[in-house]
């Protein structure tokens, strides 16, 4: 277990516990436990290594695992403490049922009975109003087993084309601009690379928060003498430490890549041969960027114009580097554009497909990764393929034994499913991992729609707030109560080894869905056995898609410590690091590292749009949302967990002194923030680490403390993601 630096502690006095460190972790409880399991955390994206100790059926505390490679046996405060959700007295032991005769409540049902009124409800509506009207809304923390049977479970038992996931509100901006300029969604680097890096550029990712090992990356680079750049509308942890900080308006990024190319341009800090020998439509972006000089873009982004050109310098000049971003600049009505922006710094400079080289996107959920490869995207396929695609369709329907024709065509996405059920086109709804109430836009609307379905079954192992108008809640399982692979931050898969029995009656999720199935008399395609039975079928049905799983297998990961696609043979080792020449590539068959059939990369023009709403008289700043260390997402689990409730027990709105002079609040004052579609009234945080014209309110809670009842339904025209990011406020203190 690493231990806390020095130089660390007194920032540790003041600001409490660095998130990439744990001290102390070691529990002591002087039980001896029968067995510990090597799995991995149940959070973000980063699926740090973690042994759990179990005793008669019971998590009762953990143990570093030092061995794996990634975090090597540190935690942050969730990881450390995530055992503790397991006993909780709100875990779902039982099938549930809304009771009538109490208004909001629930009564016990038996679990053959739920699963038999179900499979009755979906009949029942599918047979009155067409397969489309029965919905499937699942979750990017499932199992990669788990999304690809939610595929399957859609597409051939519902025969609905009507199903997407929350990763809809993670990474589909990237996805989609990696797609368009790599022709592949994945991380291009393994961590590792980030210690060989000179330049670390870090855009709108909250590092130390949101993803807190990856800090430990990014320092122990600047140990090496790189240089560190943050790009952010707030100085969140790791931007107290890094060399030089952007403080951006939200919303304004692609200015911001637009300028540092031109820069890069006008200084012949460009690799060429990379350019002229590796990838098309250079002409066509140089010409685009040619006005963003660093007037307009300081005008735009309300960063100064040193600070534009020393970032450029330090960008450019580079012998070796890696970019980084999240949710910061893909949340926003174009969120595509702004990763294409990034992109195109990146193939300016040349440096990608080799080490040290890099460009990530840093992954949220659990298995934001390998929840959107093999099928559980609206508009995707197993091994990321195209449903369109007749050739893909094709493939897939062969494994599945069906023909291509039964295969339902491109659905929509989770918000536009819930305009659907609101004009009464989608009828009923299974979800399962999902807590939309608390994590969409403009959540009013969404709860407003949940009252409207004729029948709605969640599967869960907490009720969370979405469940709550349930009309039939079944239990499922937590991470550790079954088995199956994850594909985590660097696009390496992983295996979550079951640690513990699910409780009562309780089910591992492939099981509840095999049993609704079979309910149906659907349940050909439906008789797996154990998740090892899925993952198998996966593999094949991956196989030569460019998410290629098909040589990977738990044995291999196991010894391995993971396998990073694509892996197309078991003699394959996996694909740590992508387009470096000769590189396995099913597209371009040799004739270059990027995934089109001419192996070359895109520059794609990206053009600088303001946000959806911006700020005018009437509501005159900037809100803009995000994570805290201490929760995750919605909250379903994190709010059950006492210690992290403790941390931060409640959202508080954070803004400038100088804003909080002007309406003469202080500290802790309770205060209003109001903007077009909801109000919401909690304690204020002055701090001088945001911009003075923008406040920020994290999302984890629900109810009157939701700030998603604040925020706008905008969305990317490409990626379908909500403008999370950035919408107008006004604000005032509370007498």
């Amino acid at each position: 277990m690493a231990l806390l630096p020095e130089n660390l502690l007194a920032t540790e006095q003041r600001f409490g516990p660095h998130p990439a460190y744990s001290t102390g972790a070691r529990l002591e409880t002087g039980i001896e436990p029968d067995k510990l399991v090597k799995t991995h955390c149940c959070f973000c994206g980063q699926q740090c290594g973690i042994q759990l100790k179990v005793k008669d059926n019971e998590v009762i505390g953990f143990e570093p695992w030092e061995d794996f490679p990634f975090n090597r046996g540190m935690l942050c405060p969730k990881g450390v403490k995530r055992y503790l959700q397991g006993g909780h007295p709100d875990r779902l032991l039982h099938a549930y049922q809304r009771d009538p005769a109490a208004a909001g409540g629930f009564c016990e049902m038996a679990y053959d009975e739920a699963i038999e009124r179900v499979a009755t409800e979906i009949q029942r509506i599918q047979t009155a109003y067409g397969n489309d009207a029965f919905g499937v809304l699942t979750g990017a923390s499932l199992t990669t087993e788990k999304a690809y049977l939610m595929g399957k479970f859609a597409r051939m038992c519902l025969k609905t084309a009507n199903i997407d996931y929350n990763g809809r509100l993670c990474m589909v901006s990237a996805a989609a601009a990696n797609k368009k300029a790599f022709g592949i969604d994945r991380a291009a680097n393994p961590w590792s690379d980030i210690l060989k890096a000179e330049v670390i550029w870090i855009s709108g990712a909250n590092v130390a928060e949101c993803a807190p090992i990856t800090t430990n990356y990014v320092w122990q680079a600047r140990e090496y003498g790189a240089k560190i750049i943050v790009v952010d509308p707030r100085i969140t942890p790791i931007a107290r430490t890094c060399d030089l900080f952007l403080p951006i308006k939200p919303g304004r990024d692609i200015a911001l890549f637009n300028g540092i190319l031109h820069l890069m341009i006008e200084n012949d800090w460009l690799d060429h041969d990379f350019i002229s020998r590796h990838a098309v439509g250079f002409e066509a972006v140089a010409a685009h960027v040619r006005d963003w000089n660093p007037k307009k873009t300081a005008e735009v982004t309300g960063i100064s114009e040193r600070a534009i050109r020393q970032a450029a310098e330090w960008w450019g000049q580079s012998k070796s580097s890696f970019l980084l971003h999240a949710r910061g600049i893909e949340h926003h009505s174009h969120g595509v554009q702004n990763c294409l922006g990034a992109i195109n710094m990146v193939l300016a400079s040349g440096r990608i497909g080799r080490e040290g080289c890099g460009y990530a996107t840093i992954t949220g959920q659990a298995n934001g990764q390998g929840g959107r490869e093999h099928g559980q995207k609206c508009d995707q396929l197993p091994g990321a393929r195209d449903i369109s695609n007749p050739e893909h369709r094709a493939y897939v329907a062969g494994v599945w034994g069906i023909t291509p024709e039964e295969l339902p065509q491109a659905g929509v996405d989770a918000y536009e499913m819930f305009r659907r059920i609101d004009r009464g086109e989608i009828r009923g709804l299974l979800s399962i991992c999902f807590n939309p109430k608390v994590s969409l836009p403009d959540n009013n609307f969404i709860t407003r729609c949940l009252e409207k379905l004729d029948f709605y079954v969640a599967i869960d192992f907490f009720l969370n707030e979405t469940a709550q108008h349930a009309d039939v809640v079944l239990p499922g399982s937590l991470h550790e109560e079954d088995e199956g692979v994850v594909t985590q931050i660097e696009g390496r898969v992983i295996k979550i080894n079951k640690a513990v029995d699910p409780p009562g009656d309780a089910k591992q999720d492939w099981r509840v869905i095999q049993d609704i199935a079979k309910a149906l008399g659907r349940e050909r395609g439906f008789t797996f056995s154990s998740p090892r039975e899925i993952f198998d079928e996966l593999r094949i049905a991956s196989k030569g898609g460019i998410a290629d799983y098909s040589g990977i297998t738990y044995e291999k990961i196991e010894k391995q410590y993971g396998v990073f696609w694509p892996c197309p043979s078991e003699d394959h080792p996996g694909t740590p690091r992508l387009f470096e020449p000769g590189s396995w590539n099913p597209i371009a068959k040799g004739t270059g590292p990027y995934y089109f059939p001419d192996g070359r990369a895109r520059f794609n023009v990206a053009p600088y749009t303001p946000p959806a709403e911006d700020v005018d008289d009437e509501y005159p700043l900037m809100l803009t949302t995000g994570r805290v260390v201490s929760q995750y997402l919605s909250g379903t689990q994190t709010r059950r967990i006492g210690p992290l409730v403790d941390q931060y027990p409640e959202p508080l709105i954070e803004m400038h002194p100088q804003l909080a002079g002007k309406l003469a609040i202080a500290n802790g004052d309770l205060v209003t923030v109001e903007s077009r579609r909801g109000v919401i009234t909690l304690p204020a945080m002055v701090v001088t680490t945001i911009r003075p014209d923008t406040v920020f309110v994290p999302y984890h809670w629900p109810g009157k403390k939701s700030i998603n009842q604040l925020t706008i339904s905008a969305q990317d025209p490409i990626s379908k993601i909500p403008e999370y990011k950035v919408c107008a406020v006004r604000v005032r203190k509370e007498k």
